[in-house]
């Protein structure tokens, strides 16, 4: 009867009985997850900057095919905000990182050319096929270096003319670099905008990229990441602002000179004295707008009225912004009177 009967060490085995041996060591296998490693991919959220590409791309695409006919379109194909260290593990290499400033703005972006893309831009340009080298982890030569350079002088020209009515921006390529540490914007964890556009080559599409620094546009941001301003205008709305602004009302003044007096004579003014400005009809005067100074008059008369004629505009505040010397005249009139006025105010 012993016979029909499992031992203890048989029947844990059926049941599993050892259950607490192998849970320890499936506890051991667990790790703790770091979630910073993971690649976070937004899409989408600049919609300001997606539309400004739409018109940088239909300019570029006219440009670039002077320099390569063999180019029939030029797409963009994605913009989204991922980690600098995710974007520039994904460029294979070699490829061509040109580091690009945009005044006033203070941080740098790369344009990124796929090294797919030079070499089939330079096979189609020597009658080759439309298909990349290989390339066997060789760099850029001296020719394909050149190459380079020229399409990213075409891709830097037209999207600043871009940028032109939006908002007034000057790009300056500080460099062009070949080794990605050298290409480095912004830290590894910094987050980063990328727009991924492709170049169609007689059939064969091949990729490059912008990587904008996401704070670049923090001073811009309802330029950026708003549409709005790029909304067309409604005429009838212009119509009525300019109308609304041309009656606005301004006050102007009129300087004629400027005199330094003591106290004690100010309290012995009575009624009925004269003060002597000292100014001829040559000299130049300062038509101030709303307490700022706009424009050189001359000093006139109408009839029986009085009047100044305004010869020229006061330009920046080194010419005009100063009141000590009121009578400081422009090129031309030092030419006409040879006199600077010394001076007090009047108004008109």
């Amino acid at each position: 009867m012993s016979e029909e009967f499992l031992s203890q060490e048989e029947i844990d085995a059926l049941l599993g009985g050892d259950s607490n041996s192998s849970s320890e060591e499936q506890k051991l296998e667990v790790a703790p997850f770091d979630f910073s490693l993971v690649e976070h991919i937004k899409k989408g959220g600049v919609p300001g900057l997606e539309l400004l590409l739409e018109r940088w791309i239909k300019i570029y695409s006219e440009e670039i095919r002077r320099l390569v006919p063999q180019i029939n379109m030029v797409t963009k194909e994605s913009v989204y905000i991922t980690r600098f260290n995710n974007f520039m593990s994904k460029i294979p290499l070699p490829a061509s990182y040109s580091i690009v400033s945009m005044k006033p703005l203070k941080d740098n972006f790369l344009l990124v050319l796929d090294s797919r893309l030079v070499f089939v831009v330079i096979s189609v340009m020597f009658g080759g096929p439309a298909q990349p080298f290989k390339i066997e982890g060789r760099e850029f030569t001296k020719l394909e270096t050149r190459i380079i350079d020229d399409i990213v002088k075409i891709s830097l020209s037209t999207f600043q003319h871009t940028w032109k009515d939006v908002y007034p921006v000057e790009f300056e390529l500080k460099s062009i670099e070949l080794n990605p540490a050298l290409a480095r914007i912004v830290s590894g964890n910094d987050r980063v905008i990328v727009v991924e556009c492709t170049m169609d080559v007689d059939g064969y599409e091949a990729p490059f990229f912008f990587c904008f620094p996401q704070g670049m546009f923090l001073p811009i941001k309802e330029l950026i990441f708003s549409e709005a301003v790029f909304a067309e205008k409604d005429p009838v709305w212009e119509k009525h602002l300019t109308k609304k602004l041309l009656k606005t009302e301004l006050k102007l003044t009129l300087e004629l000179t400027r005199k330094n007096f003591f106290l004690r004579e100010l309290l012995s003014w009575k009624e009925g004295d004269e003060i002597l400005l000292d100014i001829s009809k040559d000299e130049f005067v300062k038509l101030y707008v709303e307490d700022k100074p706009k424009f050189w008059a001359k000093l006139g008369k109408i009839k029986d009225k009085y009047a100044a004629l305004v010869v020229d505009m006061i330009n920046g505040e080194n010419n005009g912004g100063k009141r000590e010397k009121s009578g400081t005249e422009p090129e031309s009139g030092r030419e006409k009177s040879g006199r600077i006025s010394q001076g007090m105010g009047g108004s008109s």
